[in-house]
């Protein structure tokens, strides 16, 4: 009944877990606008097979970035950090898979056009005749 009964008990269930300041919020925000100029710029440099792992280091950090400011993680518990590093390697793992995969079937991978595909944009080209569809023929 008495006042002191209310304020206890709201200072043991705070509305807000963690208030961020707004240099922070600011600092994260520029870090990410950043790298995303980063990521369109790095698309028109050819760096061969090394622009995808470029752009996935990027994202990676990205994501991070988020994590750990947005979602206040930085001041979470230490499990819930554990459980964002499990997923981040279980991510990176999977990927791995996919990328060593590619080399097992590069031999069948066309450098340009397929051929059904080349003869169909040359028969559209401007001037050509006009193609028919002919039952049985197409894929």
């Amino acid at each position: 009944m008495t006042q002191s009964n209310s304020n206890t008990a709201h200072v043991d269930h705070p509305l807000v877990g963690h208030l961020v300041p707004i240099s922070t919020l600011l600092a994260t925000v520029s870090a990410l606008l950043v790298l995303t100029v980063i990521t369109v710029a790095v698309r028109y440099i050819d760096i061969g097979e090394f622009n995808l792992w470029v752009a996935i280091g990027i994202a990676v950090i990205k994501a991070t970035l988020v994590a750990t400011f947005f979602m206040h993680l930085r001041w979470d518990r230490p499990f819930n950090l554990l459980v964002f590093i499990g997923c981040m390697m279980f991510v990176v793992l999977m990927m791995a898979f996919c990328v060593l995969d590619t080399s097992q079937y590069r031999s069948t991978q066309y450098t340009g056009n397929p051929p059904v595909a080349q003869e169909t944009l040359d028969a559209n080209a401007p001037g050509a005749p006009v193609a028919r569809f002919k039952p049985g023929l197409n894929p």
